[in-house]
């Protein structure tokens, strides 16, 4: 866990400052009037808020460094990009916009590559969702951002917006832990996934089924492997093993009859 590493990017952690917000709405004033120091302040004064903020990447295998990097990128955008005339503190501007930064990163460098234009469209879309939540008392629809996008002459359908969505979210390894008490006894996302196909059940209804199709003559046998096993149609199997369609539909209808009557 590198959240307790003393030094990230060459900046000793334990020796951050912080700054009062009446200190932070100053520079951020100077800042925006063109003070390079009070800029340089301002980032040295938040480098915390970036820690706290990276730390929530941890365990994706990526650099602390590169992480911490990013991180401040996503600060000094806060810092050049944040409006000193509106009644909002800065941390609530910044925070998102550091959060999405690393999103974007993580999503960029991902193993499992996705193409260029979906991940546009993905893009596209969150900035959709993003413009309507400001204009919504709640979370925007897929046709709703789809419709966004069309005011932009982006034509997209749900289906191609919601594949694109979900081609950029990160993939969740099965050892996440869920639920930890601080004790070896964690609970991992591997252990609430359940394979109900593979019950005590279906392994006894599958050995039933094998033996009422061991009951069935070789001829039914091969009609429903051919069947059901190999898609072919009535009229193929037909041709194949040299009888009329109609022969094989007696067939098949005779052997599911038998078969269902032994598992009932």
């Amino acid at each position: 866990m590198y959240y307790n590493k003393v030094e990230i990017c060459g900046v000793n952690t334990t020796k951050l400052e912080t700054l009062s917000d009446e200190e932070k709405k100053r520079l951020l004033v100077l800042s925006r009037a063109g003070d390079a120091q009070a800029r340089k302040a301002l980032i040295s004064g938040n480098l915390r808020l970036v820690l706290s903020i990276v730390q929530r990447f941890c365990g994706r295998g990526e650099s602390p460094d590169d992480l911490f990097q990013v991180g401040c990128i996503g600060l000094i955008k806060a810092i050049d990009n944040f409006n000193t005339e509106l009644d909002v503190k800065f941390s609530t501007y910044a925070v998102p916009m550091i959060i999405g930064e690393l999103r974007r990163y993580l999503r960029d460098n991902n193993t499992i590559r996705v193409s260029r234009s979906v991940r546009d469209l993905a893009y596209k879309a969150l900035s959709a969702r993003e413009l309507l939540s400001k204009t919504t008392a709640s979370e925007p629809t897929i046709a709703q951002i789809c419709e966004e996008l069309r005011k932009n002459g982006e034509e997209h359908d749900e289906r191609e917006v919601t594949e694109a969505l979900e081609a950029i979210v990160d993939p969740v390894s099965l050892y996440e832990p869920v639920y930890s008490d601080g004790s070896s006894d964690s609970i991992y996302i591997m252990d609430q996934i359940k394979d109900d196909s593979n019950t005590e059940e279906s392994r006894v209804e599958e050995l039933a089924l094998q033996e009422a199709i061991k009951k069935l003559s070789e001829r039914e046998r091969n009609i429903l492997e051919l069947r059901f096993y190999r898609g072919r149609t009535q009229m193929e199997i037909a041709d194949e093993i040299g009888i009329s369609q109609a022969q094989v539909s007696r067939l098949e209808k005779g052997a599911l009859d038998r078969i269902r009557r032994d598992l009932s």
